[in-house]
């Protein structure tokens, strides 16, 4: 059996959040005091949360990626990497993470069988960044990126969103940031995931304008690489005088989406399934692994949420309703 819609899409990348609480409050995110959190005997237990993800992979995935909130919160992240990392097909493993803790950890996530970060940073200036996160914690993201590099968890990829007035002015210096020391940047497009649902699409920093930003200092070229299932549209980076410097991402999740290509299915902390970020439906898993259900059963599950995955997203459409769940509470 394969996790295939009714689009005939086959999602073969499970994106799993460890938990929903984060160190951060990003202005974009979240509320300066937090968010009410998910109490902790309703998440998934690591044993629990393994099981899940093994039943998955029989079903095809290949590729899983830890998320959050801040999944390094959750202290026995190495033990569940390495329990999976056993599994027979031994999918591909990455992390999406805030930094923040990563340093102290990068090099036993690599031993325990993770194969790549992408770290949040939405900009270079100190100040700015107490501003965005109400944390002054900038210099542990630099640290994590470079702990990261040097554990081999490659390539490090650099996620950051452009918003309108506050760091808009930093596409540049970004991009350099990352081709200077061999990061991958993706610009991501600010999505309808905040938790104060306050996002519009008049105040989202597009895609093209993005690529236009970087066009006063870079010339970009598409890249030749076809670009699949994954969300970045890729671009290889060269001076103005024609030096090949990298490569950059654009993934415009709103303006270009890539639903006709989509091949991901989510597993919230809670043992939840989603098949997609922005669904506003949910198919519980947590209560089947606890009250004596089977794999069969936990694959049900995973293959009735496929079954009624959606075209695309909808953020265009006259009807489209924002996730009552913030993207913390999802799992990026």
């Amino acid at each position: 059996m394969r996790l295939v819609d009714g689009f005939g899409r086959v999602a073969t990348d499970l994106r799993v959040s460890l938990t929903d609480r984060c160190n951060l409050r990003c202005t974009y995110c979240m509320p300066a005091e937090g968010l009410p959190w998910l109490p902790s005997d309703t998440l998934l237990t690591d044993d629990e949360l393994v099981r899940v993800i093994r039943v998955a992979v029989d079903l095809g995935v290949t590729d899983i990626r830890f998320t959050g909130g801040e999944p390094l919160l959750r202290p026995s992240l190495p033990r569940i990497v390495r329990d999976i990392a056993a599994h027979p097909s031994s999918p591909r493993m990455s992390l999406t993470t805030n930094g923040i803790g990563l340093a102290a950890v990068a090099a036993d996530l690599k031993e325990a069988g993770l194969h790549r970060v992408n770290v949040s940073l939405d900009t270079l200036d100190a100040d700015r960044f107490k501003e965005l996160t109400r944390r002054p914690r900038i210099d542990d993201v630099f640290r994590g990126l470079e702990a990261a590099a040097a554990a081999g968890l490659t390539p490090v990829k650099v996620n950051a969103v452009l918003m309108r007035g506050v760091n808009d002015v930093e596409a540049v210096d970004l991009l350099t940031f990352c081709l200077e020391r061999g990061y991958e940047l993706r610009f991501i497009e600010q999505m309808p995931l905040d938790a104060q649902h306050a996002w519009t699409r008049a105040e989202m920093i597009a895609a093209d304008e993005i690529l236009a930003l970087l066009a006063t200092t870079y010339d970009l070229v598409a890249d030749d690489v076809p670009r699949g299932s994954q969300p970045a549209e890729k671009f290889r980076v060269r001076s103005l005088d024609g030096a090949d410097l990298g490569t950059v991402g654009i993934i415009g999740s709103v303006t270009r989406p890539f639903c006709a290509a989509c091949d991901r299915v989510r597993l919230t902390a809670d043992g939840a399934v989603r098949n997609c970020l922005f669904a506003r439906d949910e198919h519980p898993i947590r209560d089947i692994v606890r009250n004596g259900g089977t794999d069969e059963d936990i694959a049900a599950v995973f293959l009735g949420a496929m079954a009624v995955k959606k075209a695309g997203h909808g953020i265009g459409d006259p009807g489209f309703v924002q996730p009552d769940r913030p993207m913390s509470a999802i799992g990026g």
